[in-house]
This record gives C-alpha cells, structure tokens and sequence, in this order.
C-alpha cells in the first residue's frame, strides 16, 4: 500500500505520479517483484511526512503499475492504471513498508442502464460539459472522450478525475459504491462549482474592462503627445511655466509683483504635474494672470449723452445726477482721477440700485454688483490665505476680474447691513477698499499682492446712516435720495411703470387705459411709501385683473377710473387727514417726517380743573414729552404778557393728546405746535385751520430748525393747509419744495413763538 499526498486515484483511470518517501519506495519495489498491484489511498492530510496507520483513509483503488522511471535525487516516477475500488480490512506490516490486506469492490456496472441513472449522466455530462467552458485548467478535447462513455459508475468516477475539487470529495465519491447516489454527489459538484466559475468570470471581465479603460486611456495620450509634438504644440509642465512666464511679461506688473509670481511659476515647473501643491500653484497664477492689471474700460465722456441717459433712466433725483455729471466733467478734464465713493441714502424702492446701474452705462464702464446684506464673514472682502484647502479670492477681486476691466462701476448694496461675528468684521476690511488713500495698494489675503483699486468707481447704498460704523462713513460722500413726491411718482408711474406693466403681462396700450387721477388715487390710497415699488405691484395687479377679463371676455378694452378703482383693488387701504370743518380751541395742527414720507399730525389739548398734573398722550417719545414741558415752562414765564393765571399750573390739569395713540412718535420738531395748542387753551383763542407749523422751542422761546421740510411741506399740500410756519434757519429749504407746491402754499418764517401766534390763533 501506498499513501499518496494531495491525489485521488480512480478505477479504470491512468495517471502517473511522483514516489519519494523511503516506505512507498520499499512498497513499489516490492510490488513489482510481486504481482504488480499496489493499494493507493489518499492521506487526510497531505503535510504528513511519515503517516502512520490513522492517517490515510482506508478505502482506495487497487491499481496496477503499468511503467516505472527513476529521476534524478533518488525519486520514482510511476504509471498506474486504477482497477477497482478497494478497503483495507487489515494493516499486516507498517515497516518496512504498509502492507495491507484489502477487500476488493468491484463495480457491478448494470446490464441495462434505468430512466434515472440516463437522466442523472445527462444531467452530469450537461453540466461538467458547462464546467469545461468556464474551466481554463482542462483540455478541450476531455469531453468528447468522456462523453462516450457508456457505463454510469465509471463516468461519474471520469468526470470526478478531471474536476479541481477538495481531496476529502474526491474521496466521498470514492466511497460512494451505489451508482445513483455517486452521479447525484458529482451533479451537486458540478453545480457549484460552475456557479464559483460565473462569479470568477464576472470578476475577471471587470477588471478586464477596467485595464483595458485604462490602456485605452494611456494609448489615446500618447497618440495625443505624439500628434501635439508633430504641430509643435506640446502642453507639459515645462511648456505651460513657459507660456505663463511670456503672459506674466506681457502684463508689465511692478517689479516685487512680477518676482513673486515668477518664483511661484518656476516651484511649479519643478513639481510633478500630479502633486496637489502643483494644482494650487497652477489656480493662484492663473487667477493673477486672468487679473485686469492694466486694462481700462475707454469711456467716451459726452456730458449731453451721460445726462441723457440718466434722465431716461430715473425721473427726479437731480441732486444724484448732477453729483455724476459732476465727476465725469472732472474726470474729462483731468484724465486722471480717483475714483469717487459715492453713498445714497434713501428709503426703499426710490432706485438707488438702479441709479448705479445707469452711471455705469453713462459712463461706458462695466457694471458689478456685492450685496453686503447679512454679510458676517470677513473673507468674503478680503479672501482666504492659501493655507486652507478650497481658498479663493475675495468677492472684490473675483467680481474685478469677472468684470476684465479695472475701473468698473462697483456697487456695494445695502452696506447698512454688515454684519460681525467671530468670523471678522467686513465693515472694518471695506475700510482698505473705499480709502482713496489706501485701496491703491490693496492686499487680498489669497493673492498676498498688492492691487490698484482707486480707478474704480465705488457706489454703496443705504436704507439709513445710523448702523453704518464711523470710520466708514467718514472714507464716503454722503447723498441722500429723498422719497418721491406724488407729483413724482405720478410721472414715474405714467412714463416707466404703466408702459413696462402693460408690456409684461402682454397687453396692448389700446387695451387697458389708466388716467392721472387714477394714479393719484392709487399713491394716496393704496400705497404708502417713499419709493414706488409697492406702486409698481398695484399697476401690476391692475394688469393682471384687466388680462384676465379680456381673456374671458374676448377683446375688450378697459378704462380704470377713480370710481371702479375700488372694483378692481377693493376698499381703500389708507387715509390722509383733510382740513376740514372750523377753527377749534386748543387743536394745531403739526407736520412729521416718516419713512415713508411726509404726515400732518394734529395736536389736541384741553384744560380741566385740577392740581396741575400733565397728562401726555398718543404713544410720545421722551424727546417729545420734553418738548411739551419745555413749552409749558415758557408759558409759565410770559403768562401775565398772555393774560393767562399764573398759578394755572397749580389749579388745572393739562392733558395733550396725539391722535392715532398706537403709532409711536418722537422728536423735537412738534415743540412750537404743542405750546401753541397749550396758549390757546388756555386764553380760550382759537386756532386757525389752514396753518400748520414745524420747529424746535427753548425755555426763551425761540424756534430751532428741524429736518424732513420737503416730506412735511408736500404732506401738509396734499391735506389742503395753505399756509405752513417754518423756522427761520429752514429758508433754504425752500428751494427743495416742487415749484407747483412752492406757488399754492405761503411760508412764514419765525424766530420765536410770539411769532407764530401772530400767524396761528384767531384775532
């Protein structure tokens, strides 16, 4: 007997193998002296040197030696033919060689093979036939050998030879003796391992198709390089430092500039093209290189043209104009000026975006726009340093270069509403930016290089001064963009809004006709603000409605009138105090100025018996309630001049009162109106209805000027006074007033309030 290692021997198989071991040599030759039949079992496990008894499994093939050749290094090689199964019945000598006694098995192949035992080979020959294709460690032609084998148990032993299985199932279908059960075991094999081979397959077609992907690619790049070489157009790494070194030449940027770009181009010409550092290097000088330096918008400055489109732009606004034209006259003369930093102030919707919009195409220079609103981190201004991963730079830079000019028109929206955290403070970074001074040299933190911004043209807007930070508003010139007057937005609504709303919501002129009356309804009525934007979206709604109807309707066309306004946009919205009914005692009538405009303000007093208390109503401010008792003091020091009890403030209670309490009021301007309803309470004189009057009062007094003129005057125009009192430093604003307003109203100026009573109460 010989154990073999790693091989199973079949009956009726041939095969040859290898005997070294000094038992199974002994065995072999003893064998040949014999009979030449020799007992071959498989060992469990195929490591073990010197098996003794236990370590093969005793049933195997009785085979016989066909041939024998020995090799070189003392090692046999012998060919064996299987006979039959066989199982040891006993180990007779373990040394010098195992010698066994053997039961033979010989297979009793049937006479006639049964239904299941063909459909069982069939089913074998079918799947070790789908073995061999997915197989790359057999033959080809093995099948067609084994195929015409005709008996059951020796093709399942055939089939079982030539499949790449674990020794322990090999040596299960060795001991399999039942032929149907043997083919089942061998069919159950098969199956598995076809399914190991599918996946290995899919496997292998994958990475296939991965390789060749990336063969293709390299294949596709050199043919590339090649055909570049040929037109003399290679890009490598060298080819591109060289072409940025000629570009960076070109730009003739100061000297400490073009040496630092250089040195950053020749580390990039020494870095492998597949570093990270070279992509970075390769994003900072493309972007310094993309960088206007020396490239300027040419304006052809004609100050009728500029002027000409600004006023088809905007209606009003002269103050802004005239500022623009201003600067562009200068800028003519000079050829060569800082950029201004202009600041409009105003209330929503008045356009003062689109005012930098318009100086942009007057002055032929490209436009760019950053909103500040909510803005809290300070890179947005001055960038991120190339330390982080993903820097870039600033918005400031960024939208420069977008531009491809270096004296664009830049518009910072909303800069009232900066915003700081522990990010940094943008307001204080915009410090650098709109400095004449400074903002020549500026330094984002990504380009680490100085930048000329002073031929840019700063715009910021605000909606109000108070949260701009002080050093900021000092580095501006401050414009204030006044609310619109109704005469005002009347001809903004008749020339811009109504033909635009018409022509968006694809109506025709003919279609829908709006008259002067009707918009003055819709301002007063329907909208309440310094802008026209709310304005603009009633036109709209108007349109709307009018679009539908002539939809449904079938080519009508539509007049809106002040009497079917209220059909199309319901009840009216707001109201505006009237002059109305006879001079009373103790109600003047006073002027406020609001965000959104000018409102008159009636001031109600009345004197009740009492201990001397003052009762102030109407939601007042502090700054007004000390107006009220400022008032009362002066009165107090000239009542026996006004014939007035002098212990009035110790017998009678004083109650003033502002109509329309839940609206909060405050300021100085409503000192004079209050003393004076207060004086004629308390002389029972009454007040006249058609005047109305604004100003600051001093325990001596006198009237102090106030803001707001214009707003106040147009509110008091439209609520029918036809005689306002304006302290005496307010004369210059006059001339702010529309001229149809300045002719319908007198202006009395006074200097203290003996002055207005001559005016204000009733002789």
């Amino acid at each position: 007997m010989i154990p073999l290692r790693g091989l199973s021997v079949f009956p009726s198989m041939v095969l040859h193998f290898d005997i070294g071991r000094e038992k199974s040599i002994n065995a072999l030759e003893k064998a040949m002296i014999m009979n030449q039949q020799v007992f071959l079992a498989t060992q469990k496990d195929e490591n073990t040197d010197l098996p003794t008894t236990s370590d093969f499994y005793h049933v195997g093939t009785i085979a016989k030696i066909k041939q024998m050749l020995k090799l070189p290094g003392d090692s046999i090689r012998v060919l064996v033919e299987g006979v039959s199964r066989g199982e040891i019945k006993e180990v007779v000598l373990e040394v010098p060689y195992f010698k066994c006694s053997v039961i033979p098995a010989p297979d009793h192949e049937p006479e006639e093979v049964s239904s299941k035992t063909l459909a069982l080979m069939r089913a074998a020959l079918s799947s070790f036939e789908e073995y061999l294709s997915l197989s790359t460690k057999n033959a080809k032609d093995v099948f067609s050998s084994i195929s015409s084998i005709s008996q059951p148990g020796r093709l399942a032993d055939l089939i079982t030879s030539h499949t790449a299985v674990r020794a322990e199932e090999k040596q299960e279908i060795l001991e399999c003796y039942d032929i149907d059960e043997r083919l089942e075991k061998v069919n159950k094999i098969l199956i598995r391992e076809i399914e190991i081979l599918n996946i290995e397959k899919d496997i292998n077609v994958k990475l296939k198709t991965a390789i060749n992907q990336h063969q293709k690619e390299y294949y596709l790049r050199e043919q590339l390089r090649v055909i570049q070489d040929e037109l003399g157009q290679t890009e490598d790494v060298e080819d591109e430092a060289e072409n940025w070194n000629k570009q960076l030449k070109k730009l003739k940027l100061p000297a400490k500039t073009a040496e630092k770009v250089g040195k950053e181009i020749n580390r990039f010409s020494k870095l492998p093209p597949s570093s990270a550092e070279s992509s970075i290097i390769r994003t900072y000088v493309e972007t310094i290189l993309a960088l206007p330096w020396n490239k300027s918008a040419k304006s052809n400055i004609d100050l009728k043209k500029a002027e000409k489109i600004l006023n088809a732009d905007h209606y009003g606004l002269e103050q802004v104009k005239e500022r623009v034209l201003e600067y562009l006259a200068v800028v003519h003369l000079s050829n060569s000026i800082k950029g201004p930093i202009l600041c409009l102030v105003g209330p929503p919707g008045v356009g003062k975006t689109s005012i930098a919009k318009s100086v942009a195409r007057a002055t032929n220079r490209d436009f760019v726009r950053m909103s500040l609103g909510g803005v809290r981190d300070e890179a947005e201004i001055r960038g991120h340093r190339r330390t982080y991963v993903g820097a870039i730079p600033g918005r400031v830079i960024s939208s420069i270069k977008d531009a491809g000019t270096n004296n664009p028109v830049f518009l910072f929206d909303e800069v009232d509403k900066i915003g700081a955290d522990f990010k940094g403070d943008p307001a204080s970074a915009l410090l650098e930016v709109l400095d004449p001074e400074q903002n020549k040299d500026f330094m984002d933190h990504y380009l680490e290089i100085p930048f000329d911004l002073s031929k840019v043209m700063f715009i910021t807007t605000a909606n109000t001064i108070d949260t701009i930070p002080r050093p900021l508003m000092d580095r501006m010139e401050v414009i204030h963009v006044s609310g619109y007057t109704e005469e005002e937005k009347v001809k903004i609504a008749e020339k811009y809004l109504i033909p635009k709303k018409v022509k968006e919501h694809g109506l025709k002129p003919s279609d829908i006709s709006i008259s002067e009356a009707t918009v003055r309804d819709l301002i007063n009525y329907y909208t309440r603000e310094s802008g026209v934007r709310n304005l603009e979206r009633e036109i709209a709604n108007l349109c709307r409605k009018v679009a539908r109807k002539i939809v449904t309707n079938k080519g009508r066309s539509y007049r809106i009138t002040p009497k079917n306004l209220e059909n199309y946009l319901g009840k009216k919205r707001y109201r505006y105090d009237i002059i109305e009914g006879e001079n009373e005692i103790g109600v003047t009538t006073g002027l406020a100025w609001t965000i959104v405009g000018g409102d008159t303000l009636f001031i109600e007093t009345t004197c009740v018996p009492g201990t001397g208390r003052l009762v102030l109503t109407g939601q007042l401010g502090e700054v007004m309630q000390e107006s009220a008792k400022a008032g009362i003091s002066y009165i107090r020091s000239i009542a026996d001049k006004l014939g007035i009890q002098e212990d009035f403030y110790k017998t009678q209670d004083l109650h003033i009162h502002i109509p329309e309490g839940a609206t909060p009021k405050d300021g100085p301007s409503a000192g004079v109106t209050m003393c004076t309803a207060i004086i004629s309470t308390l002389t029972n004189k009454p007040v006249r209805k058609n005047v109305a009057m604004t100003g600051e009062i001093t325990l001596r007094g006198k009237v102090l000027p106030v803001g707001g003129i214009r707003e106040k005057v147009l509110a008091a125009y439209r609520a029918g006074i036809t005689k306002i009192l304006l302290p005496a430093d307010n004369e210059r604003d006059i001339d702010d007033i529309p001229a149809n307003v300045r002719k319908k109203i007198e202006f009395v100026l006074i200097k203290t309030v003996d002055d207005a009573l001559e005016h204000a109460l009733v002789k």
